[in-house]
């Protein structure tokens, strides 16, 4: 089935801003809550979210074939376990429906105020029930960038990285969606100069620069996933910071990785970006030749996405200050790399699992992917616009992250995952 969606020569008869994430060729997928409490799993176009179930009941999905309440969900992962050809339909439907020379649900008023929402007048939600999370590792330049800080210069790169998609299973439990506010963590540190543990809460609160990719039902218990096959269990991507408390991260990590340091938060935008409508923005991994990868990593043709992404942070009362300008494209494994490797041993991925990227740096200073090393460790502080600095992030402090891609015809972006960092909440035995 082709994807008509993407035809960049095609109008809205609803009005785009001029650089909008949204335009007719995106069609995100997302849940919200509209101003009558009714949950429902809609799309965007421009700055009105689209209720899906409205348009079903009112016909408009006629000749595809969907059960009545597919989209009277509180999450996407029955929608998403239909599969490919069913997003891809769907999808090019609500393109049809919205295209400027189709005047049917135009000129339908009543239609209209039952199917559109002004974006503001909705409240997102998160739109998968994540039964299963996992971080990769997987961008040379920042897993070299943290080699050089704690290790050995000579030999930043732990020997089975440029091997294997290095990853650890997180805690889905406390992923939250744009806009929930997360508190500074508690555990347990060990001071520099110190030889026994402090408890209390964490001082170097950061944020990690990623992107996530949601899967479909894509194997059974002991069934791996072929590389030449992976991203067709790809449904989409959403922007990910997956806050990190570095100095309990220290004190813990060794002998089996992070911990506490890890879930007591990750954030996640809200709108999540199909791969076809990602299908314009593919280009060119690093080269993988010295080691070769194993077979079952192998892969031909370009697998990797041109995303431009962006940090900022917000001091309370404050303005907007861009830390960190980056890009998906340098990430040393794809994520159909990462997905063939999560499955070779035969472990089960479920429609709604999310998978990060890691920390995504590029090759200078100003594409770092953390505040550890745009700081170097809290050797070079940042300064705000307000004059104060910053080393990790402070309480009350804003991080939003952005992403877009952009060629010659059309511009596709994920709108943006904010979150404010609270202090902690006091601990009492």
């Amino acid at each position: 089935m082709p994807i008509t969606a993407n035809n960049p020569a095609l109008q809205s008869w609803i009005e785009v801003p001029q650089d909008s994430d949204f335009p007719i060729q995106n069609i995100p997928f997302g849940v919200f809550l509209t101003n009558e409490d009714v949950v429902t799993i809609g799309t965007r176009i421009g700055d009105y979210a689209i209720d899906l179930s409205a348009l079903q009941q009112l016909g408009y999905f006629n000749g595809i074939d969907l059960h009545e309440e597919i989209f009277l969900q509180d999450t996407l992962n029955e929608f998403i376990s239909l599969g490919k050809g069913m997003w891809r339909a769907v999808r090019n439907r609500i393109s049809e429906i919205f295209d400027a020379n189709n005047e049917t649900l135009k000129n339908n008023e009543a239609h209209r105020k039952a199917i559109m929402f002004a974006i503001n007048e909705v409240e997102m939600q998160l739109p998968v029930f994540i039964g299963d999370y996992t971080d990769f590792y997987s961008s040379r330049e920042h897993a070299t960038n943290v080699g050089m800080m704690f290790r050995d210069p000579n030999n930043a790169l732990l020997p089975n990285w440029l091997h294997i998609p290095v990853g650890y299973h997180g805690r889905s439990s406390t992923i939250v969606p744009s806009g929930v506010p997360v508190k500074r963590p508690l555990g347990q540190t060990l001071p520099k100069g110190e030889t026994q543990p402090v408890f209390g809460e964490s001082r170097r609160v950061d944020f990690e620069l990623e992107t996530a990719f949601i899967t479909t039902d894509a194997n059974r218990m002991g069934e791996r996933i072929a590389i030449e096959t992976a991203e067709d269990h790809i449904f989409g991507m959403v922007l990910l910071n997956d806050w990190s408390a570095r100095d309990i991260q220290t004190w813990e990590y060794v002998p089996l990785g992070p911990f506490l340091a890890k879930n007591f938060a990750s954030s996640i935008s809200c709108w999540v970006v199909t791969m076809d409508a990602l299908e314009p923005f593919r280009c060119e991994s690093p080269k993988q030749d010295n080691p070769k990868p194993f077979p079952y990593l192998q892969q031909e043709g370009n697998h990797a996405f041109d995303i431009n992404l962006q940090v900022s942070i917000t001091p309370e009362n404050g303005t907007e200050n861009v830390v960190s300008n980056s890009n998906l494209k340098y990430m040393y494994w794809t994520m159909s790399q990462q997905l063939a490797h999560h499955a070779v041993n035969g472990c089960q991925i479920n429609a709604g699992d999310l998978l990060g990227s890691g920390t995504i740096s590029g090759p200078t200073k100003d594409s770092f992917g953390s505040m550890l090393e745009l700081t170097w460790a809290g050797q070079n502080p940042i300064e705000m616009n307000d004059g104060s600095k910053r080393v990790f992030i402070n309480d009350f402090d804003t991080v939003i992250m952005r992403g877009y891609c952009q060629n010659e015809n059309v511009r596709i972006g994920f709108g943006e995952v904010s979150s404010k960092l609270l202090p902690a909440t006091p601990f009492e035995k």
